[in-house]
């Protein structure tokens, strides 16, 4: 099926004419398709090619990663199942329709103006992303005609390309993950991007072929113009299924993907899709994903990420006080690139900024798609990064985990994502920066200017907006100043107008909820002991804590409020964090004492401030080992000290109604036990300073070490992997090759057995490398003589001289023919020849083995015939001449070598009429032989004959013709008597 438009031009040009001058454009806009392959991919790309017709009106580049030293025979292996031209790309090759042009090794590609680049890659081998590098620039020169197919392989290579693809409005398709051999790039794009069509490669032809040739996206959108009923009930089953409406959306944006995803379920008309979609849930959500576009990369348009990180937000620093938090919001973040973005810029220009005043921002991005958000927060992106930032940004602000990278605390914590719908949910206010780059080119006009008035409404006096290249506010232009009209930044200024915020809601509502209803207590249980024990339990037993090794809090007896209080911020039932003063620096040291056995540890005369107060109190540490389910648990008992009595000899007493101690008893009493606690800790201290000194060191040096092992292991993991990957390739050629060796071995071995010779192959050593099923009739030969010597078999041959004639080819090189007759009166016609190598080289022997035995019957046969006959006219009295059909002498008996005077070998093969017949009688003589082969002559006549010697004789001759098995004449035997004396 051709692309709707497209002349097809199949390529008969010659290799030389493709290549044109790199500043000519192109104008012919037909389709390229960009296709993806690593580890497994061969199989998929001869699935995908064995289906692909040959005048489709699009172009295929296949990207694949190979061994840089590797000579790749791809091009012969697809040229095998197409009948599509391939040619490997040469630099500044013109790119044809219904052509396949194949990467060579060790090379990076782009494309221009429909003409392919060659780039010597820069990149290591681990990080050579050659997939991505060709797809991106694809996506810039064929924009909605481009295609991107992603294949069977490992890694991530493709799914940023892909991602691109996406976003100029072109199609990406991906091998069915369970039908690759290989599945983590199809898995890794389908992460990265919705693809139009997901399908096992035999089937991705008939797919593509659909995208483009089905529909005619003017014919949809002239329909959808003209339904608006179909559209309306689109957006309802949209708005149903995922609360989102989307009637405010720029319509030749939903016309586009309405005819994208009609295209792919060949859908002609757009009430068929309205009743496809009621029937189909799953293709709302695709649609929904579709239309929400996530467009984002991280750095994208490098210039406006530069401006703002030296002109625009350094002048914002200057008027902030120190410790100043910025407020930033990001609506539409995607996975949250441009978030991330602007908070590594807010850092760079904080590092840049002298002054420090202890700044900080807080960044809130928000998007509608979820499932976006969700990637956001992990903060995890894949390595095909490091293509969008330079290596100091790297190494800075992200972790290298795996094959991905994760970014640091420092930057993930600055940013705060959340699900928004930007048009109906409340805005966030008092904003420092507002950048919004990816959705209001895919709203209407009247939505736009409202959420224009939002932002200005949202930004603080000042406040920074940061539109996408493609945007523009000049609705809005009373709103906003611009700092860079080109770049698309601009500054709040003016008032807000408050009668175009009517739509947008003004704060988050509060419902008011009924307070919570008392719960009746549970029935007292009707046991006396079980409600004696609780008495006691509660009203005398002391405050006592029940907790873990870490000293998280099991259980509560009594009332510890004078202990314990929760601590600020996230609730933490810690018996540490809820410590109160006094007991916040003591526990710690019993406790870990405590732990080291089942002893009690007592914590004497602490003081422990309570509400401005002071009490003092005994602490029992002890840990438990019984019974069995408490075991290694701590038991903590609070005991309360009554207030300390002075005595009268001492200080005079202080009056006080409260009965509050003396203030140099306390501190007599807090400094004994702060002594003691000194000494202890000061001895455990020295011992650990030590311990932690030496273990420090050893951990230095193994965390420099491992650091070190580490770096060394992520690049051979890289590399490793790029190399499995080419290994991976390299096999699946050589797989092909052996796949070809042996249809050509079967085929030698059917043609060897089919012409019934006998064949034996040698080595050097004259030892069996291969022989034929006719060569067991003469050897005494089983498969498992191969590797064994020839001369150990036994034949049927009288041929000892064979192993000296086998030798003698080996050293000089020169072929031996010799018939052989065999025991039981076979004859063979053998024949040893050197066995030539494709590189010239002698690599042993192969001897042939031909069955001349009924020829050598025949030429017995025809030898005893030959001699009879020759007995027979050596007998016949008269003179026997034997002619050819020319008239040469070919038998000449003894009674013509007496009548002749001459011997038989003086005129063998000469002429008859111009030796025996007289020069007057020659013409008569030659037109009476010509009358004999022509049957007119009798045959019985005489003619006069001369002797060598000049004497003359009348012979009277009888004459016979010799002819072939097929009648044709051969000669005339002519026998005479001599009448002269008659």
């Amino acid at each position: 099926m051709k692309y709707t438009g497209i002349t097809q031009t199949r390529n008969t040009e010659s290799k030389d004419s493709l290549k044109v001058d790199a500043g000519k454009g192109n104008s012919e806009q037909f389709p390229i398709v960009g296709m993806g392959a690593s580890a497994g991919g061969l199989e998929a790309l001869e699935q995908f090619f064995t289906n692909m017709p040959a005048d489709s009106g699009m172009a295929f580049v296949v990207i694949q990663h190979l061994d840089p030293d590797h000579k790749g025979i791809l091009r012969e292996l697809i040229q095998r199942v197409t009948k599509m031209q391939v040619l490997t790309v040469t630099d500044r090759l013109k790119i044809r329709q219904d052509c396949v042009y194949i990467i060579p090794p060790n090379k990076s590609m782009s494309i221009l103006n429909g003409v392919l680049h060659l780039f010597v890659p820069v990149e290591t081998r681990g990080l050579r992303l050659p997939i991505d590098f060709f797809f991106r620039s694809l996506a810039d020169d064929r924009r909605e005609k481009s295609i991107g197919i992603v294949f069977s392989g490992m890694g991530s290579d493709g799914s940023m390309g892909l991602k691109a693809i996406k976003e100029q409005q072109g199609m990406a398709l991906v091998q069915d993950p369970a039908n690759a051999k290989f599945d983590s790039m199809p898995r890794n794009a389908m992460e990265k991007v919705v693809p139009d069509v997901v399908a096992p490669a035999n089937e991705l032809p008939d797919k593509l072929a659909a995208i483009t040739g089905q529909v005619h996206r003017v014919a949809v959108k002239q329909e959808l113009e003209k339904d608006t009923s179909a559209l309306e009930k689109i957006f309802i089953l949209l708005r149903t299924q995922t609360g989102h409406d989307f009637s405010q959306y720029k319509k030749n944006t939903v016309y586009r993907r309405i005819e994208r995803r009609m295209s792919i379920h060949q859908i002609g008309k757009i009430s068929s899709y309205v009743r496809f979609l009621q029937e189909n849930p799953s293709e709302v959500g695709i649609l929904f994903k579709e239309l929400l576009i996530g467009v984002t990369s991280f750095f994208r348009d490098v210039a406006v990420w530069e401006e703002m990180k030296n002109k625009a937000i350094p002048p914002m620093f200057a008027r902030m006080p120190t410790g100043y938090a910025l407020r930033a919001w990001i609506p539409g973040c995607s996975t949250g690139e441009e978030a991330y973005t602007l908070a590594m810029v807010f850092k760079e220009a904080l590092d840049a900024d002298h002054l420090s005043r202890n700044l900080s921002l807080q960044i809130f991005a928000t998007d509608l798609d979820n499932n976006a958000i969700e990637k956001a927060r992990k903060g995890l992106f894949p390595e095909t990064i490091a293509n969008e930032m330079s290596p100091t940004r790297l190494d800075r602000f992200f972790i290298k985990t795996g094959n991905n990278y994760h970014l640091t605390s420092e930057i993930r914590e600055m940013v705060v994502f959340a699900p928004q719908n930007v048009i109906r949910d409340p805005p966030f206010t008092k904003l420092d920066i507002i950048s919004c780059r990816n959705l209001l080119i895919y709203l209407d006009a009247e939505l736009q200017k409202k959420l224009l008035s939002l932002f200005h409404y949202s930004l603080i006096p000042g406040g920074l907006l940061l539109l996408g290249s493609a945007e523009s506010n000049g609705a809005q232009s009373g709103l906003f100043t611009a700092i860079d009209s080109k770049l698309r930044i601009y500054q709040r200024s003016g008032s807000s107008r408050t009668d175009d915020l009517h739509d947008f809601p003004s704060s988050f509502s509060h419902s008011n909820t009924a307070p919570m209803k008392h719960q009746n207590p549970a029935s007292l249980p009707n046991n006396l002991q079980t409600l004696t024990d609780q008495l006691l339990l509660h009203k005398f037993s002391p405050a006592s804590l029940l907790v873990t090794g870490q000293g998280d809090i099991l259980y509560i007896t009594g009332s510890t409020g004078k202990y314990l209080e929760p601590a600020v911020g996230k609730a933490n039932m810690n018996l540490y964090a809820m410590a109160r003063e006094g007991l916040h620096n003591e526990l710690p040291a019993a406790f870990r004492k405590a732990l080291l056995s089942y002893e009690k540890v007592i914590l004497r005369n602490i003081r422990v401030e309570i509400n401005g107060g002071a009490q003092f109190v005994d602490v029992t540490i002890q840990q438990l080992e019984k019974p069995m389910a408490l075991k290694g648990k701590i038991l903590l008992i609070f005991s309360d000290l009554p207030p300390v009595e002075l005595k009268a000899s001492k200080k005079k007493r202080l009056k006080s109604t409260d009965h509050t101690v003396h203030p140099a008893i306390e501190l007599e009493l807090e400094l004994k036990r702060l002594t003691e606690e000194l000494q202890s800790t000061h001895e455990e201290m020295q011992t650990s300073q030590e311990e932690l000194r030496s273990a420090n060191e050893e951990l230095q040096s193994t965390n420099e070490e491992l650091q070190s092992t580490n770096e060394e292991m992520t690049t051979s993991k890289e590399e490793m992997q790029s190399l499995n990957e080419e290994l991976h390739t390299v096999n699946a050629e050589l797989q092909s090759k052996i796949e070809d060796f042996s249809r050509v071995n079967n085929d030698m071995n059917n043609l060897l057995n089919s012409i019934d010779i006998a064949t034996l192959f040698l080595d050097k050593n004259l030892k069996i490398r291969q022989f034929t099923v006719p060569a067991t009739k003469i050897f005494k030969l089983i498969q498992s003589d191969v590797g064994r010597l020839y001369t150990d078999q036994v034949s049927e041959l009288d041929y000892p001289d064979m192993e000296r004639d086998a030798r003698e080819v080996l050293r000089s090189l020169v072929f031996v023919e010799k018939n052989i007759p065999t025991h039981d009166g076979r004859w063979f016609s053998i024949r040893i020849m050197p066995y030539r190598t494709l590189e010239d080289k002698i690599e042993g022997l192969v001897i042939t083995f031909i069955d001349v035995t009924k020829s050598k019957q025949l030429e017995n046969a025809l030898l005893e015939y030959q001699g009879m006959l020759r007995a027979l006219i050596h007998a016949v009295p008269g003179v026997i001449l034997g002619l050819s059909s020319e008239g040469l002498i070919i038998e000449f008996n003894p009674e013509a070598e007496k009548l002749f005077g001459c011997s038989k070998d003086d005129v063998m093969g000469k002429k008859y009429v111009d030796i025996f017949i007289p020069e007057e009688s020659r013409k008569k003589v030659a037109a009476n032989m010509k009358q004999l082969l022509t049957g007119t002559l009798p045959d019985r006549y005489e003619n006069n004959v001369k002797t060598l010697n000049g004497n003359s004789f009348k012979i009277e001759w009888s004459a016979q013709k010799l002819t072939d098995d097929n009648g044709k004449l051969t000669g005339i035997i002519l026998i005479g008597i001599n009448i002269s004396n008659q």
